[in-house]
């Protein structure tokens, strides 16, 4: 059944614009043409009032036609690009750098992180007189390649970019065929498991694929591969990606899905696209260093960047004809995202968790709990069945008290951390405990992806925590400082095995999967003044999760790439205080707050013990609500018309 009053066309735009032109501000709008440019709709101008006023036009329109608008400049009215940049950087300070998009009318100034705040009245003018949209963009404090590269991508081939956004907003404002009448979602990964999120969400109209992500303690395709495999034809029929954050579990084969010709948009948050970015390249590199093929190429990053939309939390974005989604603060780490999602015209809303953290940490505030409508939540259950004994104030001082001890018996700490989250959060830790005198002052070395990732999450202060953005303002860079070295080549890299005396080492990846971290472990394991401390959770199958189990024979890989059998003598010790997912005890306190309450819920991301504790529990915190314990390629009904 077609539904004309939902039907949207640009010949119903253009309607609707005259009639606000003509009614509610009457004045010539000088429309020379109007555009898709991904979930928004581009409104190019002739006229320089209407220019100059876009903030009040664009949020007229939004009210009237409850779709996102920019308004741009014609070409003709755009004061010369020369003329323009002589304009910032006599009125902007600390300018290094200006991307003129001519296609856009856009040109983003970058200006270093130390330079005055511009004023948004002095940017407003300056627009005003030139014509041009023009946006500042603060450089961080630390160097970050990712962000350059993430960068040249996008503005590189703007052509191609403005393509690929236009196809977007196509697929994004279609004609709706049919009413919407039903939602299903599939389990395509992270059923009774953790890692490999990817959940398929059906209407009659739209297929929006929820997290596509990668498994990593399987041992074949089928085992790390979200099942894409069962739902026909999906990558050609799909309408939109939603990736919740960037760990390797939830986005890790977004690029796959590039691979074999996916077109379409993916959506994160700001932060999200390069931390993404930056494992997916690392994730290709470690697979070639180990004579392995990883599931796609740079080419296939690059085309993904092509197509990503980033959005900021707490905005309303169309997806499909029928779907709209909302970010909020998830606390997991930088930039993760509870996804709202809103199907039809009030028909059924499904809350996305992801990832998440009910409780602040140093590095961010706690999740959001609180949603305008939510008839089914998707949860987390990664720590279902594990309470946590510990507050955070505790868990502090159980790591001051290990690194205490192996210090004063003369012995390495290393802690493996995933690059994004935990590394940042023990990092201000131990800045912390230092400061407080609580921990003997010690060498701090970071090597990985741990100094890159810390330097993106520089770049995006906005999105830290309450507590230590007050602190940024105050003292500028804090996850650095003169306790910590940064190792940036493999001869610093032999230099800190070869030396003597007591030093902690942080190094990637969190679960012992690859990376640096391996290196320390192999020349350190044999000596049982050394300590192998975990931060983060150990999935089943991963060698982090068998070391923490007794195992103390392992299999390693030396530099000439020849097996060795190493002897782990090492103490081996896990803190559970500062993982970014909910405790237990998180994980039902966030039941109990959160409103409004839901009639189905479905947990998943969780081991089978996990999934079920919770959900006994569950069941009592919310009696009219139906639990679903889904394994994967178990499809759920969530709604239909009766």
């Amino acid at each position: 059944m077609v539904m004309s009053q939902q039907l949207f066309s640009l010949d119903r735009l253009r309607q609707e614009i005259a009639r606000y032109f003509s009614v509610v501000n009457p004045m010539d709008s000088g429309i020379t043409k109007i555009e898709f440019e991904g979930p928004k709709i581009a409104i190019y101008t002739r006229n320089p009032e209407v220019f100059a006023n876009q903030d009040q036009v664009a949020k007229d329109l939004v009210n009237l036609i409850k779709k996102r608008i920019v308004i741009r400049s014609d070409e003709e009215i755009r004061v010369p690009k020369e003329d323009v940049e002589a304009k910032i950087r006599e009125r902007i300070k600390g300018v290094l750098g200006i991307i003129f998009n001519e296609l856009l009318g856009e040109a983003v100034v970058e200006v270093s992180y130390d330079a005055p705040e511009p004023d948004d009245t002095e940017i407003k003018l300056l627009m005003a007189e030139t014509s041009w949209v023009i946006r500042v963009e603060r450089q961080p404090p630390m160097k970050t390649r990712t962000i350059e590269h993430v960068k040249k991508i996008i503005h590189g081939d703007p052509q191609y970019r403005l393509q690929a956004l236009r196809n977007i907003g196509e697929k994004v404002f279609r004609n709706q065929v049919f009413e919407t009448s039903d939602a299903v979602i599939t389990i395509l990964g992270s059923g009774r498991q953790v890692g490999r999120s990817a959940i398929l969400l059906q209407t009659n109209e739209s297929k929006v694929l929820l997290d596509c992500g990668y498994s990593p303690s399987g041992t074949r395709n089928l085992e790390m591969f979200p099942r894409l495999d069962v739902v026909e034809n999906l990558v050609n029929e799909l309408d939109a990606v939603v990736v919740t954050h960037a760990h390797l579990d939830h986005m890790g084969m977004v690029p796959y899905l590039f691979k074999y010709d996916y077109r379409g948009p993916v959506y994160c948050s700001e932060p999200t696209l390069p931390l993404m970015v930056m494992q997916q390249l690392d994730f290709i590199n470690v697979a070639g260093k180990e004579g392995e093929f990883a599931p796609y190429t740079e080419g296939d990053v690059r085309m993904a960047v092509q197509h990503t939309v980033t959005l900021k939390y707490g905005v309303v974005t169309n997806i499909t004809p029928d779907i709209r989604i909302t970010f909020y603060n998830a606390g997991h780490i930088l930039g993760s995202s509870i996804v709202h999602i809103h199907i039809g015209e009030g028909f059924h809303n499904v809350i996305y968790t992801g990832d998440f953290k009910f409780e602040n940490s140093r590095t961010l505030d706690a999740s959001v709990y609180k949603f305008p409508r939510a008839e089914t939540l998707i949860m987390e259950s990664t720590y279902g069945a594990t309470p946590v004994p510990f507050t955070r104030q505790e868990s502090e001082e159980m790591l001051a008290e290990y690194i205490g001890k192996a210090v004063g018996r003369g012995g390495k700490v290393i802690i493996p951390v995933p690059a994004v989250g935990r590394a940042q959060e023990i990092m201000l830790v131990l800045n912390h405990l230092f400061n407080e005198g609580r921990i003997p002052e010690t060498p701090v070395f970071l090597d990985g992806l741990v100094i890159e990732a810390t330097a993106i999450h520089t770049a995006f202060p906005e999105y830290l925590g309450r507590e230590v953005r007050g602190r940024i303002k105050e003292l500028g860079n804090v996850f650095l400082s003169e306790y910590f070295t940064p190792v940036r080549s493999p001869s610093q890299r032999d230099e800190i095995l070869n030396m003597q005396g007591p030093a902690i080492i942080m190094a990637t990846s969190g679960m012992l999967e690859g990376g640096p971290v391996l290196t320390y472990l192999r020349e350190f394991a044999g000596d049982d003044r050394n300590l192998l401390m975990f931060v983060s959770y150990q999935v089943e199958g991963t060698l982090g999760r068998k070391l923490l189990k007794g195992l103390r024979e392992i299999q390693l890989f030396n530099e000439a790439g020849k097996a060795e059998i190493i002897e782990v003598k090492m103490e081996v010790t896990k803190v559970d205080g500062f993982s970014g997912h909910s405790s237990r005890q998180q994980l039902i306190s966030y039941l109990k707050a959160f409103k409004p309450k839901p009639r189905n819920l479905v947990l998943v991301h969780g081991e089978p013990e996990a999934i079920g504790s919770l959900a006994r529990s569950a069941s009592k915190i919310l009696p009219q609500a139906r639990v679903y314990t889904p394994q994967n390629l178990e499809s759920i009904t969530l709604a239909t018309h009766t």
